[in-house]
C-alpha cells in the first residue's frame, strides 16, 4: 500500500513541477502569445510551426489545444487555421521526452536551491526563471523517484501481474498508457514514468512505446473536455486532434518492433531510446497529414457533421 502511495505521490509531485515550469515560461512569454498565433496560421505549414513554437513554451500540448479550442470558440480562429497547430503540438511535446532523457540527478538539488532563492525577489521575471529552475528540479526528483520505486513495485504480486500484462498484451500497454493518461490529464507524465521503468528494467522497449502510443490519444481528453458546450467549429478542433492520434497510432501499431529497432539503432540509452521512438512517431505522423491537411479538415467535418 505504501508503494502505491509513493507512486501517485511521484505522478503528483511530476505533475506539480510541469505545472509550475509551465507557468514560469507563460509568464516569460507574456500575453502576446495568443495575439502572435493569429498571425501566424495562414497556411498549415505555418500552424505547425506555431504549434511546435508554443508547445515549446507551454511545455503542454493539451494546453495548446484548449488555447486553439478557445480561440475558435471565440471565432478568432476558424477550426481549418487550428489543423497546423494540431499537428504542431504532437512535435513539440516530444522536446519535453528528450530533455528528461538527460541525467541531471546531480543538478537537482541546485536547481531547487537556486528557484527558491529565485522566489524572494519581487522581479517577476526572476520568480517565473525560479518557477522554470523548481519545476525541472521537482520533475528530475519525480524521475528518480520513480526508478527507485520500479524495483519494489514490481515484486508486489498484483504489480507482477499486471507488469506481465502489459508486458504480453500490446492491448494492455496500449489501453494502459491511454487510461493513465486521461486519469492524470498528462501524457509526459506517463511517459516519464514508462521511462523510468523501462531504464530499470521493468518493462520492455516495445512495451515503453505502446504506453507512448496510447498517452497520445488519452491526452486528447483535455480538448475533448474544453469543447463541451462550445460551438461547432470548437468541437472540431478537439474532434481533429483525437482522431490524428488515434489514426497514427493504429497505423503504427504493427510497425511497433521497427520504431523499436530504429531507436536502438540510434542510441544505447534506455530512456533515450524511448524518447526517440515517441520524436519519430510524432514527427512521421504529422508530416504525413500535413499535405492533406485541408482534406484532413474536411473529413472530420464530414465525420462530424452535426
Amino acid at each position: 500500500m505504501l508503494y502505491i502511495f509513493l507512486f501517485f505521490l511521484f505522478a503528483g509531485c511530476f505533475l506539480l513541477g510541469m505545472t509550475w515550469m509551465r507557468v514560469g515560461l507563460f509568464n516569460l512569454s507574456g500575453s502576446t502569445m495568443e495575439k502572435w498565433l493569429r498571425q501566424v496560421t495562414a497556411t498549415p505549414l505555418k500552424g505547425m510551426a506555431a504549434g511546435v513554437a508554443m508547445t515549446l513554451v507551454l511545455q503542454s500540448s493539451s494546453a495548446v489545444t484548449v488555447i486553439a479550442v478557445g480561440l475558435v470558440s471565440a471565432r478568432i480562429l476558424s477550426f481549418p487555421q487550428t489543423i497546423g497547430i494540431i499537428l504542431g503540438t504532437n512535435i513539440g511535446t516530444t522536446v519535453t521526452l528528450e530533455i528528461l532523457s538527460f541525467e541531471m540527478t546531480n543538478l537537482i538539488i541546485p536547481f531547487l536551491g537556486i528557484g527558491c532563492v529565485c522566489q524572494l525577489f519581487k522581479s517577476a521575471k526572476t520568480r517565473s526563471v525560479g518557477f522554470i529552475l523548481l519545476g525541472i528540479g521537482i520533475i528530475f526528483a519525480s524521475m528518480k523517484g520513480f526508478g527507485w520505486l520500479s524495483g519494489p513495485l514490481s515484486d508486489m504480486e498484483t504489480a507482477q501481474g499486471i507488469l506481465g500484462k502489459i508486458q504480453e498484451s500490446m492491448l494492455w500497454a496500449f489501453s494502459g498508457g491511454m487510461i493513465l493518461t486521461a486519469i492524470i490529464q498528462s501524457s509526459t507524465v506517463v511517459t516519464g514514468i514508462a521511462m523510468s521503468f523501462f531504464e530499470n528494467h521493468v518493462i520492455s522497449l516495445e512495451a515503453g512505446i505502446l504506453i507512448m502510443i496510447g498517452s497520445n490519444i488519452g491526452t486528447c481528453s483535455t480538448a475533448l473536455l474544453a469543447g463541451i458546450g462550445a460551438g461547432r467549429e470548437a468541437r472540431l478542433t478537439a474532434y481533429a486532434h483525437l482522431w490524428l492520434n488515434v489514426m497514427g497510432g493504429l497505423l503504427f501499431i504493427p510497425f511497433i518492433d521497427d520504431l523499436a529497432g530504429w531507436s536502438r539503432f540510434l542510441t544505447g540509452d534506455p530512456k533515450t531510446q524511448l524518447a526517440h521512438a515517441s520524436v519519430i512517431f510524432n514527427i512521421l505522423c504529422s508530416l504525413a497529414v500535413l499535405p492533406f491537411a485541408d482534406k484532413f479538415g474536411k473529413f472530420i467535418m464530414m465525420l462530424h457533421q452535426r
